[in-house]
Order: C-alpha cells, then sequence, then structure tokens
C-alpha cells in the first residue's frame, strides 16, 4: 500500500520527527492489519493535530483505478472520479472517524417541496449517508413548524432555519448560493470541516459515504455523462457571467461539496455573478447550475462524483453497479406554480 506524504513548510525538527513517527506507525499498522487503522498508546504520546495528520495522509492513493476499465476513472488534471469497486470503505471510515470528521448538510425544503419530499430525504439519509460520522442537516425553510419529525441516529442532529420564500421558483434556486456562504461564515467555519450542498428531491438507496469527501467536490451530471461536449447545457448567451464556449464535463448542481472554505468561495463566486447578471437585465438558462459549471472550469474540482452518486433510475445505466442517490419523481409544475 502506498500513503501520499507532503512535508509540512515549516516546523522544528523535534516536531517534524513527532508527526514522522506518528506517520510511520500509522502506515505500518495498515499495512500490517489488512487495513484496519487503530493507534496504540504509544501514538496518543505523540503530539499532532487531526489537520497535521490530514495533511500528511493523502488517503485517495488507495483508490484502485484499475477496478473500473469500463469508465473513466480520472480527469485531465489527475482527480479522481469515484465509482463502486475502486475504493475500500472501510479504509476511508476508519480514518475519518480517527480525524473526528463531521461534515454540515444544507437542504432546501421550501413550498410545497417540504411535504413532498423532505421526509424521505431525511429518512433516506439516515441509513445511507455518512454512516458513522457526526452529520448535522441545515434545513432552510418558509414553514419550519413543518419540518416533520425524524428519529436520528448517534451523532446526527437537525438545524432549522427560516428563509423567506421568493415569488419565482427560479430566485429560491439561485439565492441559495448566498444563503449558503452567510451559514458557512455563521456557523460552519467554526464547527464543520466538510459541507455538502444537495437538493431535497432525492432519495438515498445506497452508500453515499465518506469516500465523497474531499477539497472541492463535483457531480457529474447524469444526463450527460457520456453525451458529447456538444450537447451539454453551457450557458450560451455571451452576456452573462455564466458563459461558456467549451468545458470538461457537465456538473450537476444538485450535489456539490469540499471543504468549507472552498464551497464558501464558489457559493460568494457564482452569488457575485448572478447578481452581476440580474444587474444587466440577463439569467442564465439553468440558473445557479450554469454558474456553478463556469466556476468548475475555472477552479478544477479535485474530486469527481460518478452518476452512482445522483442517478435518474429512468435513464439506461450499464454503468452503475449500485444507484446511491436518485431523483424523486418530478412535479415542477404544481410545486413551482
Amino acid at each position: 500500500m502506498i500513503i501520499s506524504v507532503l512535508k509540512p513548510k515549516a516546523m522544528c525538527g523535534q516536531s517534524c520527527f513527532n508527526i514522522f513517527m506518528c506517520f510511520f506507525f500509522f502506515y505500518f499498522m495498515m499495512t500490517n492489519s489488512r487495513y484496519e487503522i487503530y493507534f496504540s498508546n504509544e501514538r496518543k504520546r505523540i503530539e499532532t493535530t487531526n489537520e497535521e495528520v490530514r495533511k500528511l495522509i493523502n488517503i485517495d492513493v488507495t483508490l484502485n483505478y484499475a477496478a473500473r476499465p469500463d469508465v473513466r476513472t480520472k480527469t485531465p488534471w489527475d482527480a479522481p472520479i469515484i465509482w463502486e469497486g475502486m475504493f475500500d470503505k472501510h479504509i476511508y471510515d476508519q480514518m475519518h472517524i480517527h480525524l473526528k470528521t463531521n461534515v454540515a448538510v444544507t437542504v432546501f425544503a421550501v413550498g410545497g417541496y417540504l411535504n413532498v419530499y423532505l421526509k424521505t430525504f431525511l429518512t433516506s439519509a439516515e441509513k445511507y449517508f455518512m454512516v458513522g460520522l457526526p452529520v448535522t442537516y441545515f434545513i432552510f425553510s418558509d414553514l419550519p413548524d413543518q419540518i416533520p419529525y425524524i428519529e436520528l441516529g448517534p451523532q446526527r442532529e437537525i438545524k432549522i432555519i427560516k428563509v423567506e420564500r421568493h415569488s419565482r421558483w427560479q430566485d429560491v434556486s439561485m439565492m441559495r448560493m448566498q444563503t449558503i456562504s452567510t451559514l458557512i461564515d455563521s456557523e460552519i467555519r467554526h464547527n464543520f470541516r466538510y459541507i455538502f450542498c444537495l437538493d431535497v428531491d432525492q432519495e438515498f438507496k445506497g452508500r453515499f459515504g465518506s469516500e465523497a469527501l474531499g477539497e472541492s467536490v463535483a457531480m457529474f451530471h447524469a444526463q450527460f455523462y457520456r453525451a458529447p461536449k456538444s450537447r451539454y447545457n453551457y450557458e450560451k448567451n455571451p452576456k452573462s457571467k455564466a458563459f461558456m464556449k467549451t468545458g470538461d464535463f457537465y456538473y450537476h448542481a444538485a450535489v456539490f461539496g469540499g471543504t468549507w472554505e472552498n464551497v464558501k468561495n464558489l457559493t460568494d463566486t457564482c452569488f457575485e455573478n448572478i447578481v452581476a447578471d440580474k444587474v444587466n437585465n440577463v439569467e442564465a438558462v439553468w440558473h445557479d447550475e450554469s454558474h456553478l459549471n463556469k466556476y468548475f472550469y475555472l477552479h478544477k474540482p479535485t474530486k469527481l462524483l460518478s452518476p452512482e452518486y445522483c442517478w435518474n433510475e429512468k435513464f439506461p445505466g450499464k454503468d452503475i453497479r449500485i444507484a446511491r442517490l436518485v431523483w424523486s419523481p418530478k412535479y415542477h409544475t404544481s410545486l413551482r406554480t
């Protein structure tokens, strides 16, 4: 097994030695216990922070790219694309448990979306999303009194935040970027390492675990991942800040995430560009998704999730061995009116 090591920038000799010994012990235990990660009392004696360990160990080097020769497993800039069969879930889970990783989830349940989708989203998330890790669901709703009761597992909680309902559903979609950014400033940056931003009209049906965590995480759009670029829904209006002549892939705004720093930069940039478009009386055809695609073209994500992580079960799926998160039936006409 290979573990990627990065040199700390400026540390005293004793500190470097301590971290090296910590890493060496961790590596020894992993390679001699069939990847079961644990630390002895000697490990506790070595003073190092979780963040230092995180920087020393790049767990994605354990990915087995050859396990999926039928699909693309790396981007041109060498970021992994996560598919079933490529990762050992026990390695990822034990590492993040040791690092005391916690995850914030943002979800908007506004208007009719609350009653139609939220309960299914939350109950299925409790079965499959980041199981074993502390998770806090931040639910934005204009009807906070109607949030259903959900029995949560250990170290899981729900926080409800009241938001105003916009007259146009397009504004609900686009303004979430500002709302998420504000939440990151007020709470997430102080209490969480990672954040995922998810659409509510989805249902978890398989493991959506710690292998999905990364610095900057984008999601392949299930409708376009095998389509030619000429069919991608990039913004074609050159007056829009989201305008793109070409790109790398087409990303789905229903799932994105990463460290709070990266998600903060993404949401701030998208919101600034949305506002600039409004000033110029322009609106991207696919709203915040158009701006998200422009952002990820200019700021390459460090990890991509395969369509397993947001799949439409109506599509033919010869590549899909497991549908982890699936699209729920859409009732756009009635819910968006």
